[in-house]
């Protein structure tokens, strides 16, 4: 399920918002310029699907995006459990790039076909840690300082959006803010609260 918790930046063990309610998620990230959509999820991604046929069955919606944000490149990011002795080392090396704050000179546009992963939003002075899940279109403005986590066992595929080949590269802040925050493992096991009366 898609949540977002929002903390201050000097206080992440403040939690000044919890909330699984898509329109509260959306209106607050659209506050902020960030927007977040909802496709039909087109059956589940298995490993041996190949990405080409990923990207086809969202056809009309990735040309959509395409044409109304002006992206040029399009691929398909992934990862999948695996037996592979070597799996976890790999899995821990691609959640290491992106987990220190950064970012990009284009807009950074993603959908999650499968699994989760978790965008840590720097605005202002809060963080708003958005847990995206299958289903989820999640547009972050050009310069936003951010990181990513896709967790301790990484199992997703994201539809990635660029205007240019090296749109993924980011700009690292050096500041080291995103380690005192919540991975995305510990804040999908704190579970829902139940909505007020």
């Amino acid at each position: 399920m898609t949540l977002l918790q929002v903390m201050p930046d000097g206080a992440p063990q403040t939690v000044l918002l919890r909330t699984t309610d898509a329109p509260t998620i959306a209106g607050t990230l659209a506050g902020h310029g960030v927007e977040l959509r909802h496709w039909p999820v087109r059956g589940p991604v298995a490993p041996q699907d190949d990405s080409a046929e990923v990207l086809e069955r969202y056809r009309a919606q990735v040309d959509e995006v395409c044409g109304r944000e002006g992206m040029k490149v399009v691929d398909v990011a992934r990862l999948h459990p695996s037996a592979d002795p070597e799996w976890a080392q790999r899995a821990a090396k691609a959640r290491s790039t992106f987990l220190e704050e950064h970012r990009h000179a284009e807009n950074e546009v993603r959908f999650f076909a499968h699994g989760r992963g978790c965008f840590y939003l720097h605005l202002e002075e809060k963080v708003y840690a958005t847990v995206c899940e299958a289903g989820d279109l999640l547009s972050v403005p050009a310069g936003t300082r951010h990181w990513f986590d896709m967790g301790s066992r990484p199992d997703f595929a994201a539809i990635r959006f660029f205007e240019e080949e090296d749109g993924w590269v980011g700009d690292f802040t050096a500041d080291l803010l995103a380690r005192a925050f919540p991975s995305l493992d510990a804040l999908v096991a704190v579970p829902p609260q139940p909505a007020a009366p």
